[in-house]
Formats: C-alpha cells, structure tokens, sequence
C-alpha cells in the first residue's frame, strides 16, 4: 500500500501537469515565436497506478522538406515498455494531449495521431479537458489494461510541427508527465535523426537561440544526436529540448557546397556559400558564440574572399563580406575593445569599393548609414554623401585594455574547397581564431554621394540595434 505522503505527492504533481498543460501561461514578448505543442509522455488515469514505465524509446525523425507552409517538421515515434508491479490487473484509459498554449492563447493541435498496444492498432477516442478559462482542450484517451507482473508495450506515433524562426528551429518533448506512472522511469533513450550528417554547425549546443537550448548529454553519431537517461523521476527541468539549424537551410548549404566543389572558379557560388554560413552563424543580436558558430564565422569569411577574388567587379558581394564582418565588429569588438580597428577598416574599404563599383547601391548605403549612427568619428554624412574618415586618415582610439595580439591561422589555398567539416560530438575546445586576410582595395579620399533619405533617424547605438534589427526582418533574409 502507498502511504498518505506518496499519495498526496502523486496527487500534487498530477495537478501541476495539468495546470502546465491545459491553462494557458502569460503572453511573450516577441522574443520567441509562437510554439507547436510538443511531444508528451503519455499519462495514466489514475495516480494511484501500480503500473511503472520501464523503459522508453523517442525517435524524433526531422524531415528532410517541410510541407508549404510549415518551418520544419518530424515524425515522432515513442515506444513504452510499462510492467504492472501490483498483484491485480488493471484497466485504465491512458491519456496524451493532443494540444497545447502556444504563449499567445492559441492552441494548436498535433495531427498524425497513430496509437498502438501490444502492436496491434488501438482506438483512441477525444475527451476534453475544460480549463480555468472555460476553454475546452482536447485530449486523445485509450483504454489499456495491464496485467500484473507483466510487461504491456505502447507506441505513440504522430507528426511534431518545430518552434522557429528562419534559420533555427527546434523540437521539445516533455518528460515530466512520466511522473504520473509508480515509481520512476527505469531507462529511457531520445534519439534526433536528421536527413544528413549531424554536427556541430547544424545542431547548436550551448547557445541559446532566444526560444530553445539544446539539452546537454547528447552524443553525436552519424546523422542521429542520442541522449539516455536512467531511474528518472521526471520533472520539468528533465522535459527535452533541441535547437537545429532549419533542414530548408542546411539544405541549402549543402547545395552550395557541392556547387563551389564542382565549379571552384565560380564566384557566385562562392559568394552565396559565403551567405548562408553567414546565415545560420547569426542571432538576432550578434554571432552564435558555440563552437559550431565561431567555425561557420570563419568559413563564411573565407568563402566571401574567394567571391571577391573571384569577382573584384562585383560591388554586392564586396557590401555582403563587409556586412558579415560589421556585425562581429559591432557585437564582439566594438563594446569590448574599440582599440581594435583593422576589422572596421576592412569594412569601410569594402564599402568604399561597393560603392566605387555601383554608386548609391542600396546594401552599401545602409550599412554605411548604420556605421555612422555608432561610430560617426569613422563615418559622417555631409550633404547626400559619405565621408569615409578612417580611409583618409590614420584613426587613433585611446584603448581601455590591454590587449593580447590574437594567434592567426593561415587561411587554405584559394582553389581549395572550404567546407565544415564532420566532427564527433560537441566539445568545450574553442575553435582557432582567424584573422582576416584584407581584399587589396584602394581607398579613396573623394566623398561617396548617398540618395537622399528623408527622416534620417537620431544617432545612437541603441536605434542602430533595433534598426538592423528591423531591416533585417523587414526583408525576410540578410544582406548578400
């Protein structure tokens, strides 16, 4: 018999899931995006159950192409052993929620829903749970009956939408509700599986991409990402959660990648490589400072220099390289050390050379702009034009730290083809620190004519942030 304690514990944990499960939370901010219900451990009827899940099995298959109008989706396939510790049979509905507070009131439902028991497919029936706000949410129930000392196998199957925002998206699975079955989770495995190889630049570890974090303990092998837990007592600090790097974007990287290997000599591919690396190595605000961010920051630079190279006419992908190295510029430099300056030259020689190239060309004209609200000691607009000061003169900036000169690394021939490449598991050993090779430019002390802008805003970092910010997602996609 299960003592009073136990079972007022039981009866306190059953109620908070269900609080966390059907009545919705407060409304975000527009930090995060609207989220899918997640995948769920199946709940029994009854607290009061002598049934005790055994093990668990949750393979979270990503498609490789989302259907119009999705960012990502996988099919999810949960398999449970659970074994009756009592010494009579029992029968219950099992329960799973079918939807789910999407942080804005909404509730969207999963779809898909394949339920079987003993391998043999189950009927499952929709209840509804009313919650505090008399909102009816729906529930899948399936009647099961466990006999005692013995093992009962169920698989939940059905199609999980990902949370994001291009270009990351990620996937939960909530854990916690296994508390509702005696006794703790013997041993369980969740295993990702993506449509290509797994790494270090598609999988984010130790980031926080604003709505999710990879859960840590994860190995990497092939094109899966495992974790394995043992006598877990779930709470929501287990419940699961994986950032990726959207499938329609690593795609696209995989794409370029084999373009620039077949055709070294073509620069657009360089230039668009260069592009998406730069893509999924960005946060809203600034890098991803994982180990796989710094890398694609490096690659994207070295992809942009064969761009160049390759294409010295080319005044957009000049603007592009220089819009990659702005925002590390302006996120990991120019708060922390301003005395660190031959990034923000390179960058200004670059726009100079945009503009020489294709006069009043609109991605230059911005990021100059931008550069002159926050640094305007290095960059002012005097009447409808540019004057670009720090390639006119040497620039001088007090600095505030002492500095140790960061180690280079020499950077591959230019015919080589620069890709990531697969490592084997997430490791905690920063990658080595590239410093970049200047494109030969000539600066020019004549002043860039801009189109007039009517309503420049004030100056001020922080109205720069929120106006890259808003351009940024205005456009739906990144400078080139």
């Amino acid at each position: 018999m299960l003592s009073l304690k136990t079972v007022f514990l039981r009866f306190v944990v059953i109620v908070f899931l269900l609080a966390v499960l059907l009545f919705p939370a407060p409304a975000r901010a527009d930090i995060a995006p609207p989220e899918q219900p997640p995948g769920v451990n199946p709940l029994p009827e009854s607290e009061l159950t002598r049934v005790r899940m055994i093990a668990e099995t949750v393979l979270i298959d990503v498609t490789a192409i989302a259907p119009s109008g999705s960012l990502g989706q996988a099919r999810v396939t949960a398999d449970f052993t659970l074994h009756n510790l009592g010494e009579e049979p029992e029968t219950m509905g099992v329960r799973f929620p079918l939807s789910a507070n999407d942080g804005f009131y909404n509730y969207p439902e999963i779809t898909g829903l394949e339920v079987r028991v003993g391998g043999q497919l189950a009927s499952t029936r929709q209840i509804e749970l009313v919650n505090e706000y008399d909102e009816s949410i729906p529930w899948a129930e399936f009647d099961v009956t466990f006999p005692p000392g013995q093992d009962v196998f169920i698989q939940v199957a059905y199609t999980l939408e990902g949370t994001g925002e291009y270009p990351y998206i990620s996937f939960k699975y909530i854990l916690e509700t296994g508390a509702g079955w005696n006794n703790t989770i013997g041993e369980g495995d969740i295993i990702v599986r993506l449509p290509y190889q797994a790494n270090d630049y598609n999988v984010i570890f130790d980031e926080q991409i604003g709505w999710s974090e990879t859960s840590s303990g994860a190995i990497l092998a092939e094109n899966e990402v495992r974790w394995h837990f043992e006598n877990l007592d779930p709470t929501s600090q287990d419940n699961f959660q994986v950032s990726l790097v959207m499938p329609s974007a690593w795609q696209k990287v995989l794409i370029e990648q084999e373009n620039v290997t077949n055709n070294p000599q073509d620069g657009e591919a360089w230039g668009r490589l260069g592009k998406i690396y730069k893509e999924i190595s960005r946060l809203r605000r600034g890098l991803r400072e994982d180990v796989g961010g710094q890398e694609l920051y490096l690659l994207s630079q070295q992809a942009y220099e064969q761009a160049i190279m390759l294409l010295p006419d080319d005044a957009l992908w000049h603007a592009g390289y220089a819009d990659l190295l702005w925002n590390h510029y302006y996120y990991d430099v120019y708060f922390s050390d301003q005395s660190e300056i031959p990034e923000l030259i390179q960058i200004l020689e670059l726009l100079d050379r945009s503009l020489t190239l294709t006069p009043g060309n609109s991605v230059a004209v911005e990021l100059l702009t931008e550069i002159s609200y926050a640094i305007p000691e290095a960059v002012q607009i005097n009447d409808g034009e540019f004057i670009i000061h720090y390639l006119t003169a040497t620039p001088f900036i007090e600095p505030t730290t002492t500095n140790t000169p960061l180690p280079t690394e020499t950077l591959p021939d230019p015919t080589e083809t620069l890709m990531p490449s697969a490592t084997p598991a997430p490791t905690n050993t920063p990658p080595p620190t590239a410093s970049p090779v200047p494109p030969t430019l000539t600066a020019t002390s004549t002043p860039m004519p801009i189109p007039a802008q009517p309503g420049l805003p004030i100056c001020g970092a922080a109205l720069l942030v929120f106006l890259t910010a808003f351009r940024r997602k205005k456009n739906g996609v990144f400078r080139n």
